[in-house]
């Protein structure tokens, strides 16, 4: 088991400057000249700020020049002219994970670590993503997909009637997109739907009500470096509340982690297999997170999959990485070499 401190203070919205490398060694390779995307206008402005202070010192140890910016009127000038080895987004929500953004940096030609836009808009969309790895063979929970407008104009209580009528039991109500568990309400009530709702259109136009898949929640990081996409081992997570909320992720001793999952030999397998597939499924690259709920008889259902997952020092990656006996800098020091030889 793994216990998190959060000793670090809450970075201020300036994001720009370089961080000096310790001079590279022999065995660490020629530095690279990098620059970490984080903040954005997105909800999860802050955990990107998070995240990215992290990326920053992980490759600062593994000897980079490491620049840390804001995306920000300024940004696409700056990359033009500057022209860094590689960028490293670390950006949460629509700034960095629906693909708009990527797809302009491949129009600069600066290689970056992580999906192109187009496997990143295939995730970023959890209908979308979700039917396509239910069509590979993974198991996906029962939902259904509403918009906004058409919530109104078909009737609130009529809707919630045939929500309820089609899907029986506990449900979960989300934004279609987004990610932190921002606009997420676990429903054991009827009375409690249409507030649910109203919270889940709150961050998004488009709902997903799913029937909950009560077990083992658990997060599988997906690395590809060069040699192929790999499973790092399963995270558990255990809230202390039992819901895995964004207070839950974010704030120290709010939930439990177990790096590696307490699963045994076989289920470990079963979500390694199902992530990787998931993972080349959405068509995404270099790292991913997939998030999965393990039942009572050892099923993964798959939940969501994130192509810029959290990296804050209360994320599950690092987590997943120290399980596999490898460091943060040592993983994010072989994505960047591997997206600046990929040009």
């Amino acid at each position: 088991m793994s216990d998190f401190t959060d000793a670090s203070t809450e970075p201020d919205a300036n994001v720009s400057g370089a961080t000096p490398a310790p001079e590279a060694t022999p065995e660490a390779g020629t530095a690279l000249d990098i620059v970490v995307l984080a903040g954005g206008i997105s909800h999860e402005r802050d955990v990107s700020l998070r995240s990215g202070r992290k990326v920053v010192d992980a490759l600062a140890e593994a000897g980079h020049n490491v620049t840390l910016r804001d995306p920000d009127a300024t940004l696409l000038p700056y990359l033009a002219e500057h022209r860094p080895d590689v960028l490293f987004p670390a950006l949460h929500g629509s700034s960095g994970e629906d693909g708009s953004l990527l797809d302009l940096l491949a129009g600069l030609d600066v290689p970056h670590v992580g999906s192109a836009g187009a496997a990143a808009r295939r995730a970023w969309s959890k209908p979308v993503a979700s039917s396509l790895v239910r069509d590979a063979g993974i198991a996906v929970p029962a939902s259904i997909v509403l918009s906004h407008e058409s919530f109104r104009e078909l009737g609130a209580p009529s809707v919630l009637r045939v929500v309820q009528r089609a899907l029986v039991g506990d449900l979960v109500v989300k934004p279609a997109s987004g990610g932190s568990a921002q606009g997420v309400t676990i429903v054991a009530s009827p009375d409690d739907l249409p507030r649910a709702m109203v919270d889940a259109f709150t961050y998004a136009d488009v709902a997903v009500v799913e029937q909950r898949i009560f077990g083992t929640e658990v997060a599988v990081t997906v690395v590809d470096s060069g040699d192929g996409p790999q499973a790092l081992p399963p995270v558990e997570i255990v809230p202390t509340d039992g819901v895995y909320s964004f207070q839950a992720r974010y704030n120290a001793g709010e939930t439990t982690f177990f790096a590696p999952a307490r699963l045994d030999a076989e289920v470990s397998s079963a979500v390694a297999e199902a992530a990787v597939l998931a993972h080349r499924t959405l068509g995404l690259s270099d790292l991913s997170r997939v998030d999965f709920i393990i039942d009572s008889e050892g099923r993964p259902w798959f939940l969501e999959a994130n192509v810029v997952p959290g990296l804050t020092e209360t994320s599950l990656v690092p987590l997943a990485i120290e399980a596999s006996d490898r460091s943060v800098p040592e993983v994010y020091d072989a994505l960047v070499r591997n997206a600046a030889r990929r040009g």
